[in-house]
């Protein structure tokens, strides 16, 4: 049977409801929801999209770091944004973080999002390495 072990994360804010930072499931590593928010759990960014994804990817980032995982081991991300038209803004920033890399994804446009000012939100799941 495989283990299951939840993940809070140092840097990051308390969750605003009943969830954790991500759930490990033997190699799988399910990360929740991400915004773009700091570890006080300000909006960070303004209305910059660009802007608001590289805190949300810095956020994925340290979960990632946290269980011995990066962003080439992200396998799938689902990406909420509450306007489609960002999507070319918001581009570049994916490439830089994930390199080479290229994880299975899907993009939603949602009416809003549960932190005001939010303009998107990005769950992931990764592999994590055997140790």
């Amino acid at each position: 049977m495989s283990a299951r072990k939840e993940h809070r994360i140092e840097g990051l804010p308390e969750p605003i409801s009943h969830y954790t930072d991500a759930v490990q499931a033997g190699p799988l590593l399910f990360i929740s929801g991400c915004v773009p928010v700091n570890a006080r759990g300000n909006l960070v960014g303004g209305d910059d999209v660009a802007a608001q994804a590289r805190q949300v990817f810095s956020n994925i980032g340290r979960v990632l770091a946290a269980t011995g995982s990066g962003f080439g081991d992200v396998v799938k991300v689902t990406v909420y944004m509450i306007d489609i038209e960002d999507r070319p803004r918001i581009n570049p920033v994916r490439q830089e973080v994930f390199g080479a890399a290229r994880p299975a994804s899907t993009l939603v446009e949602v009416s809003r999002l549960a932190v005001p000012g939010a303009r998107l939100e990005v769950d992931a799941v990764a592999l994590v390495p055997d140790r």
